[in-house]
């Protein structure tokens, strides 16, 4: 994938697969450290489905038999000299960790992260979703819990609703030192 906030909407998207009531989006760049965590309250994964998961042949999938989003994010990872790691347990979630040197001459563009938000909330799975950027000592928080609330019954994936969103989470980075993603 050319964009990490691709990995971030593949990974996402696989937590609400997993049937997570709630998906927590952290980006975050702070001393030259880009770290990026998505974390789910999903059905998780046994030890030995866990332990194959950076093998792009293993997938849940029925249609393929290749899997390539968990270990295309774990390559972009290492190569631009980070890390990665996920932990599960079966019935109470997964958390994937991914760190990347922001600097570093290979580390992919970061890409729009209001629209992998967008994306995620158009599909309108039910899910929840905290989003939240820290960029040094500023941090924006997004979450679809408050949002709903405050839409009183209207869908979050009403067109005027998303382009709301959309421009909100955009401006927010922005304000918050975005460019240095």
């Amino acid at each position: 994938m050319r964009e990490l906030a691709l990995n971030i909407l593949d990974i996402a998207e696989n937590s609400v697969k997993a049937k997570a009531r709630l998906v927590q989006i952290l980006v975050q760049a702070r001393d030259n450290i880009l770290t990026i965590r998505i974390v789910d309250d999903g059905c998780g994964m046994d030890a030995e489905f866990l332990a194959r998961v950076t093998d792009p042949f293993t997938t849940t999938r029925t249609t393929r038999k290749v899997g390539m989003g968990i270990p295309l994010f774990k390559m972009a990872a290492e190569m631009a000299g980070g890390s990665f790691d996920i932990v599960s347990e079966k019935g109470k979630g997964t958390a994937v960790t991914a760190t990347f040197v922001l600097n570093h001459i290979d580390r992919a563009p970061l890409g729009d992260l209001a629209d992998t938000v967008v994306t995620l909330l158009d599909e309108d799975s039910g899910t929840d979703f905290v989003f939240e950027v820290r960029i040094d000592e500023k941090e924006f928080l997004f979450d679809t819990r408050e949002l709903r609330k405050e839409l009183d019954g209207v869908p979050v994936n009403e067109p005027e609703v998303l382009v709301f969103v959309r421009e909100m989470i955009k401006e927010n980075i922005k304000d918050i030192g975005g460019e240095k993603l």
